[in-house]
């Protein structure tokens, strides 16, 4: 990832930010975000980063007319993308996340007058944009669940759910990470063998060599593949590792998410737990990315 200096030295105005944009969004020929199409579709020249489709199932003789913000993260705001775009930058490079009042204050300055909820706006739009990649997970996969949430007797009394147990009142997350590869994460209202195996058929690909987890009851069940097998560990008898066995990987992006939710969001809710995962998850899968920023804006289509 490139310095702020060096970011800024690229992206100084709109319309570099606008051209840059072009660039990720269509690789080869511009396309319509309509119906697709890439043929009979034409610069406006008296408006810069404007086209217009003449398909005839599109925009017909009229022509639909889109810019480069047409159908992104960007449509109908009135934020400049030259500080979207430097948004998107602080919550890249920032290991555990950045709160919105922070990026209110790096941004927009205390005394701009700006609402803290633009930047909390801005924030989720990106995160949004942080979908998971479509790709299942091979090889050695760690799989295992965390539990998110403060604890019963810590909260408000109007707050507290009166579940009692360790995990009373929190709110579940499985996850799956690939050694030395991509993390899948995903919010579960219960951890039983269904939601389990319906995660592991969606995220773990066929000819996967070795799953490796917890001492847990719902992943006793057979992983396809001529050669794939399931090992566990058992946290509970104060067993961590046992040769390639183990589940450090996972755990230590489960103590990064905690720390970031903990540290810098302070509280997080079920409803909004989906779009941090996204976060946590694509700058996990993006770490060794010499262009992390450039494969962000690829993602802006709405």
């Amino acid at each position: 990832m490139q310095t702020i200096d060096a970011f800024d030295r690229q992206f100084p105005t709109d319309d570099a930010c606008k051209a840059y944009l072009v660039a990720k969004r269509w690789p080869g020929k511009v396309a319509c975000p309509r119906c697709g199409a890439t043929e009979k579709v034409y610069a406006l020249k008296a408006r810069p980063f404007h086209w217009t489709c003449k398909n005839a199932d599109c925009g017909g003789r009229n022509g639909y007319r889109f810019s480069v913000l047409t159908a992104t993260i960007f449509q109908d705001t009135k934020v400049p993308l030259k500080l979207w775009f430097k948004v998107g930058y602080l919550m890249m490079v920032s290991k555990k996340g950045i709160s919105a009042l922070q990026i209110q204050r790096v941004i927009f300055g205390e005394d701009s007058g700006s609402d803290w909820r633009t930047s909390w706006y801005m924030c989720h739009r990106w995160r949004a944009a942080m979908r998971g990649d479509a790709f299942k997970l091979s090889g050695v996969v760690e799989i295992d669940e965390t539990y998110i949430g403060g604890k019963e007797g810590n909260k408000h009394r109007n707050k507290r759910r009166n579940v009692k147990g360790g995990i009373g009142g929190k709110v579940g997350v499985i996850g799956a990470i690939a050694r030395k590869g991509n993390v899948v994460a995903q919010v579960i209202d219960r951890m039983d063998f269904v939601t389990t195996e319906r995660f592991v058929r969606q995220t773990i690909s066929e000819d996967v060599s070795l799953v490796a987890s917890d001492q847990e009851q719902n992943y006793k069940f057979m992983f396809y593949g001529p050669n794939a097998k399931h090992e566990a560990v058992n946290h509970s008898r104060g067993e961590y590792v046992r040769g390639v066995v183990h589940t450090a990987n996972l755990d230590q992006f489960w103590s990064l998410l905690k720390r970031g939710i903990v540290g810098t969001f302070h509280h997080v809710s079920k409803d909004y737990l989906p779009l941090y995962l996204n976060e946590f998850s694509f700058r996990h899968n993006h770490r060794k990315d010499i262009d992390a920023f450039g494969s962000l804006v690829a993602t802006c289509g709405a």
